[in-house]
């Protein structure tokens, strides 16, 4: 048996996807020539920034393509701080994309603290920005739509509330969102919203940003005027065709969550903990805890049995460290013993059914191998 519940790292490439890569691979021209290849290459970059537009709300022609979720994320960041922005709230489960990079912006950095659930605390939000000092600039905060290692789904559209009322920039990172849940970032008052395409079933290498009118945007790369003179460097014109086509399949599409919900309840049965549980989450997403039981040999046992799955966040894996997610929740003591089981587009209720299975039977044999000795 081999079977893979790690979406939430990276998804696997949707056929869409890999019929509109091939298709636009087996053609030549540069988005930027003149002749009629160029021409041809530039209809589907623009096709496509419909397709995304779609996707994210708003206009065609404020999406931004970007190499992934990360320079997506950074380039909102960039830009906040070149506009005036000197102090940043980032909430305190961000990704690590989005952490390290406001670190090294210049401006200094506040995090946003989480409920038990995971879930951002509004109330502590709508007190700093009234009491925001003017010497700050202007009120930049980050809060992602989901959680990528939890699910858990965030309020981002009474925050942009308290953000606009503040006078802000609300920055939106849905790359762990998008294809699962509704991101129209104009209907969740997002200020600027990032996206990246092999989360949702499209190649990796690709993503995308998209602004609001309240935002303006800086270049990060220099160069050429792509992008509308946003982001330097010939388009991959493959990537955004893929990342398009596997946009439209997943618009189409509905995750339900019964299996997952199922898979929960009987982890639960045998003692384990689902974290985020009272909050809302993904529909393809279950962050469990065992205690007792190390995150690495969970997925250590259960890789040897087939089934992949992670401890955590895809970017941070082989670090010897806590979840800075679980820590903010409270959750210390669960973080070492936490997985993340994900599943997508391809993912069958059997396959929750098997994960099932297949982690019960190793955990009965992880507890045989460490019972304690009759006297």
């Amino acid at each position: 048996m081999s079977l893979y519940l790690d979406y939430n790292a990276t998804c696997p490439v949707r056929p869409q996807a890999i019929d509109a890569i091939a298709q636009t691979l087996g053609r030549v021209g540069n988005p930027s020539s003149i002749h009629a290849a160029g021409r041809t290459a530039r209809a589907v970059v623009e096709a496509a920034r419909n397709d995304i537009a779609a996707l994210v709300g708003g206009p065609a022609s404020t999406v931004v393509f970007t190499g992934c979720g990360t320079e997506a994320n950074a380039l909102a960041i960039d830009s906040a701080v070149a506009t005036g922005s000197r102090r940043l709230i980032i909430s305190a489960i961000e990704h690590d994309s989005f952490i390290e990079t406001a670190k090294v912006s210049g401006a200094a950095v506040e995090y946003l603290p989480v409920t038990a659930d995971g879930v951002a605390d509004l109330a502590w939000l709508q007190a700093r920005l009234a009491a925001w000092d003017p010497a700050d600039g202007r009120p930049f905060v980050a809060l992602m739509l989901a959680n990528n290692e939890t699910g858990v789904i965030q309020p981002v559209l009474e925050a942009s509330e308290l953000v606009r009322a503040a006078e802000g920039w609300l920055h939106v990172d849905a790359i762990q969102a998008a294809g699962k849940i509704l991101t129209d970032s104009r209907a969740m008052g997002a200020d600027t919203l990032a996206i990246s395409g092999h989360k949702f079933g499209g190649p990796q290498g690709v993503g995308a940003l998209t602004f609001g009118p309240r935002a303006t945007l800086v270049r990060r790369q220099h160069g050429g005027g792509q992008e509308r003179g946003r982001r330097a460097g010939t388009e991959n014109v493959a990537g955004i065709a893929g990342l398009a086509a596997a946009a439209r399949a997943a618009m189409v599409e509905a995750i339900d969550p019964a299996p997952r919900d199922a898979a929960a309840a009987a982890l639960k049965a045998l003692g384990a903990v689902v974290i985020g549980e009272a909050a809302p989450r993904l529909p393809n997403t279950l962050c469990v805890a065992m205690p007792g039981w190390g995150s690495d040999l969970q997925v250590m046992a259960l890789d040897l049995a087939g089934l992949m799955v992670s401890a955590g966040s895809a970017c941070s894996s082989g670090k010897v460290k806590a979840s800075h997610v679980l820590v903010a929740m409270g959750q210390d003591e669960l973080g070492g013993c936490a997985i993340r089981v994900s599943g997508g587009w391809g993912t069958t209720a059997a396959d929750w059914a098997s994960f099932v299975e297949t982690w019960s039977k190793s955990h009965s044999q992880f507890v045989a191998r460490h019972r304690a000795p009759a006297a």
